[in-house]
């Protein structure tokens, strides 16, 4: 059994471009685990293994590798930066015990950070922050601390100064040990010296030592009290309080370097051990009950406790299916029994192996702590907790976004038909936020994504990857419907045709609900005019409305009805009869109510040099956007606006247009807003025309 003490699960994540990858090949060869080091840009880079990463230079999935480093053992997920492919963020971010959060030195805060942050303060990972990219022009370490602390609202603890920027970057300070670290120009990194802080550095490393060892000495009364009175505390004393605070997300060690130039990454994998917490030391996850809710269990991280593990990631390679889990609990070995506690099934375990990007090692047995791969599980998906037969339970489950953005897919030949539903149903399992459903008039397939990229990546993989002939249609926007006013209303189901009848009467009301509610159902009825047995059936005749709307067909949201009277037979009324009288008065009600359709709006975040911002603002303007902020920095300027998604396909290519090549932008999904009368009349008829043609 290895030491849980000896263990870190980290990820390593960051805006995209801002250097994880190759901060992770680094690691990957400082810790021997590869003899050469491939570059991102030449497309070699370990953890970016399909084609699709390897020409676009750019991360998609996350991946897991495992390596050691002064005898513990690190498994570590390289995620994507591209906000198209958070939900990789999100749910690597879930199992892992802590992080390194990459910044650029010139680039600082950018958008995708801060998603990433949020979702890492959300799942309460501890973090160090490596400012990276310190030889770039317009570098600058203190710029970007102060970023940290304005836009991620974090408390950054310097541990390092950089020794020169830009092209006289050669090393950096450590500002706990007061030593400074140089590197030659070989560009190797083991080709370092250790010497005392230069001379013009010494008042800046003295008073950057002081807060250092206030803020952490902060985690322990009576040494700061010690310290206070002149009393030096000792260095493992220092270092044992920087990772209780840090553990406690009071603050994040934060350090620079250049990962390209190996410059400052071993001081990383120093803090990794240091500074991060193991798997047992983190606040155990809370058990739930089926409805999502705690149930006053914790998963203690142990070996001794029953098995339990969350399934985070869905692979479909050359060798199979490969289920990722984070084991919690307990121990697993070959040909063991598990229980898969959201379908209810068992499985036995055939494979198990340890990853290495797209390499693996079998192994035989895993315990409390380890990331694992399961060769041929069936019926597992994301978000499922595995446990033992014995001990049935429910790790907290995972929420994803839903997706925003839709097309139509056609194989080419009969050929591509069957090929492509096979396909389709891997890279579904695969990935939680790509979706695809069959449009019923058209029989059309339609692919949905959290954006173009997404979406763009999906289709290669079905041409490319699994030789599949398509033709795409052009991008659909997921509109919704709603309504606008409250009516009070009355139907009545009556079907009199020899033998029982059906009867039921509802008097109700019907509303808009407040934003993001779905469908809400109430009832006020006094009396006995509707037995309180047919509420149900008449909820759930509502309900099965809401997923096609009068305007166009879209899905309703935000509606909220309340049954406050009606009438029953005490031969005819029934379940179904109420189920029925329902659905008709919803039919009978929307339209009266002031249907209006809604689009999704998109917060985006787009950087442009300064002689370029007047150009960008005016286009996001143009394409009915919302101007929220706007941030200069010392390179250029981030504009934050709110924009409905049917204005910004094709907007890179715009942006690049506009900026010389130089501007880069995100966005996500915001809210829902009312469509103004042109965009919702040219959508109606539209959709009327798609039908009308077939």
């Amino acid at each position: 059994m290895s030491d849980l003490a000896h263990y870190r699960n980290i990820g390593i994540f960051a805006h995209v471009d801002a250097g994880k990858t190759t901060t992770t090949e680094r690691i990957l060869k400082l810790t021997g685990k590869i003899h050469k080091t491939g570059e991102v840009h030449d497309g070699e880079s370990t953890t970016d293994f399909m084609e699709q990463e390897a020409e676009r230079g750019i991360t998609i999935q996350s991946a897991a590798t495992t390596c050691f480093w002064k005898d513990h053992r690190m498994n570590i997920i390289d995620t994507p930066g591209h906000v198209d492919f958070t939900v990789e963020v999100y749910r690597s971010l879930k199992v892992l015990d802590g992080g390194v959060g990459v910044f650029c030195g010139s680039g600082g805060v950018e958008p995708q950070s801060e998603t990433n942050w949020r979702y890492a303060n959300d799942s309460e990972v501890a973090r160090i922050i490596f400012v990276n990219k310190m030889d770039r022009m317009g570098a600058d370490f203190f710029r970007v601390v102060k970023q940290v602390k304005d836009v991620l609202g974090a408390n950054p603890l310097i541990m390092a100064l950089p020794i020169g920027v830009e092209d006289d970057f050669v090393g950096i300070v450590d500002v706990l040990e007061k030593k400074a670290y140089i590197w030659d120009d070989t560009g190797l990194p083991e080709n370092f010296v250790i010497e005392d802080v230069p001379a013009d550095m010494v008042d800046l490393v003295e008073e950057y030592h002081e807060m250092l060892i206030e803020t952490a000495l902060e985690q322990d009364d009576d040494l700061l009290m010690a310290y206070m009175e002149g009393e030096a505390p000792s260095l493992e004393d220092v270092k044992r309080c920087i990772r209780e605070g840090t553990r406690k997300l009071d603050f994040f060690p934060t350090y620079c370097g250049s990962a390209f130039k190996n410059k400052g990454v071993q001081n990383i994998l120093n803090a990794v051990v240091d500074y991060l917490p193991a798997p047992a030391e983190v606040d155990p996850q809370d058990l739930t009950d089926e409805f999502g809710e705690p149930n006053g269990e914790k998963a203690i991280v142990s070996s001794s406790e029953p098995f339990r593990a969350l399934a985070f990631k869905i692979m479909d390679d050359r060798f199979g299916a490969l289920t990722f889990i984070r084991v919690y609990s307990g121990t697993l070995n070959k040909g063991d029994s598990i229980l898969n506690s959201f379908t209810g099934k068992s499985e036995r375990v055939g494979r198990m192996v340890e990853m290495h990007a797209n390499d693996r090692t079998e192994i035989s047995t895993a315990q409390a702590g380890d990331i694992i791969a399961i060769v041929g599980m069936k019926n597992v998906q994301t978000g499922h907790t595995l446990c033992d037969p014995k001990h049935p339970c429910t790790l907290e489950p995972m929420v994803f976004p839903e997706p925003v953005i839709s097309i139509a897919v056609a194989p080419a030949d009969k050929g591509s038909t069957e090929k492509m539903s096979i396909a389709i149903g891997k890279m579904v399992a695969e990935d939680p936020t790509f979706k695809v459903e069959t449009d019923e008039d058209s029989g059309e397939t339609i692919l949905r994504g959290m954006g173009e990229l997404h979406l763009d990546i999906k289709v290669d993989i079905l041409k490319r990857t699994y030789g599949v002939d398509l033709t795409v249609g052009k991008p659909q926007v997921a509109y919704r419907e709603t309504i606008t006013k409250e009516i009070d209303d009355s139907y009545t189901h009556k079907k009199q045709s020899g033998g029982s009848g059906q009867f039921g009467k509802i008097d109700y009301k019907i509303r808009p609900g407040e934003a993001n509610t779905g469908f809400t159902f109430m009832s006020k009825v006094v009396g006995g005019n509707v037995p309180k047995e047919f509420f149900p059936a008449i909820e759930k005749g509502f309900r099965s409305m809401m997923g096609e709307g009068v305007l166009a067909g879209f899905p309703v949201l935000d509606v909220e009805v309340e049954l406050y009277d009606g009438g029953f037979h005490a031969v005819d009324s029934s379940a179904v009869a109420f189920e029925i009288a329902a659905r008709g008065a919803f039919r009978q009600s929307i339209p009266k109510a002031g249907a209006q359709l809604i689009e999704p709006i998109m917060a985006v975040d787009v950087y442009t040099p300064d002689d370029h911002v007047g150009d960008v603002i005016g286009d996001l303007n143009r394409r009915r956007g919302m101007i929220k902020d706007q941030q200069p920095g010392v390179t250029g300027v981030r504009v934050k606006a709110d924009v409905p998604l049917s204005e910004m396909f094709g907007y890179i290519g715009s942006l690049r247009t506009m900026t010389s090549g130089r501007g880069q932008f995100s966005m996500e999904f915001s809210h829902y807003n009312p469509c103004p009368a042109n965009v919702a009349e040219s959508v109606i008829e539209e959709v009327k025309a798609r039908k009308a043609a077939k």
